[in-house]
């Protein structure tokens, strides 16, 4: 294929692979403080996993999405802060579109940590109004429950970010900086206890008290240590990929959808049994 992101595309081509497949993967994104690395860095690392992720299962990606909720970066005013609730709808109607268009598997990624407050409760709610099963996966949790032995160190971390402005196209947008890396404490470790009380961010409300809270990036002061992170970036986030298995997972959705219909038949009062009715 010429391209596999979906805004880059022609009509005809999509149009043409409608014929042959329905999967579609949405980086869901964010643009806030982020040290020395650029504020969407959040958003190119989904972007970049999701590129890889659909030439591993014949998909397309849906870039153009940072916007959504940041959290606790808000005290930067870099930082665009979009409520969760804004972002449940706007992703909703977005998800409704691409069911319109023919893509019936979608897939939501992040890796952004809040974004689980955004993109879980509009895949469950999109289930229940439409009986389609969408899905979203969560890199940072994907990171650190199958790859732990990848990543070296903190820097491993930060190469991904590098690598992935790398394969998107836009490395010079990295700095050449040597200002942001630190190993003080965060200003509000002190409340690290009830902040573990819940998934990422959903505990409790705060922000940083510190523009160095989030976060310390390592020294980038030359073209040659850049690309050297970029090098290592790509290669994790390829290794990554190829541990999701995304060829099992699409099959498992479309095994899903077979399965929710049955359910439907047996339960005929679950939320989703009304729209599997009316389509069948």
């Amino acid at each position: 294929m010429r391209t596999r992101i979906l805004p880059r595309m022609l009509n005809s081509e999509v149009e043409e692979y409608l014929t042959r497949n329905d999967i579609i993967i949405v980086p869901v994104g964010t643009v806030e403080l982020h040290g020395g690395l650029p504020l969407d860095s959040e958003t190119v690392i989904s972007e970049a996993f999701a590129l890889k992720m659909a030439e591993a299962c014949d998909g397309l990606v849906l870039t153009g999405l940072p916007y959504f909720y940041a959290g606790a970066t808000a005290s930067g005013r870099g930082t665009v802060q979009v409520s969760i609730r804004q972002g449940i709808d706007y992703l909703g109607a977005i998800a409704r579109s691409l069911l319109r268009q023919g893509f019936k598997r979608q897939i939501y990624i992040s890796f952004h940590g809040p974004a689980h407050m955004t993109c879980s409760p509009m895949v469950r709610d999109f289930f229940d109004e439409t009986g389609v099963p969408i899905l979203y996966m969560d890199l940072t949790m994907q990171m650190m429950q199958s790859a732990r032995d990848l990543f070296k160190s903190m820097d491993s971390f930060h190469a991904i970010t590098v690598g992935a402005y790398d394969m998107m196209g836009r490395l010079s947008d990295v700095p050449l900086t040597t200002e942001y890396h630190h190993n003080d404490p965060q200003s509000c470790a002190p409340f690290n206890d009830i902040f573990a009380l819940a998934y990422q961010s959903a505990a409790i409300g705060y922000c940083f008290g510190d523009h160095k809270d989030h976060m310390s990036t390592p020294a980038i002061p030359d073209e040659a240590v850049r690309a050297a992170l970029a090098d290592e970036g790509r290669e994790l986030i390829q290794a990554l990929v190829s541990r999701m298995d995304m060829p099992h997972v699409v099959d498992q959705m479309r095994n899903l959808e077979a399965y929710n219909i049955e359910v439907a038949k047996k339960f005929p009062w679950v939320p989703h049994a009304g729209a599997v009715s009316s389509d069948s």
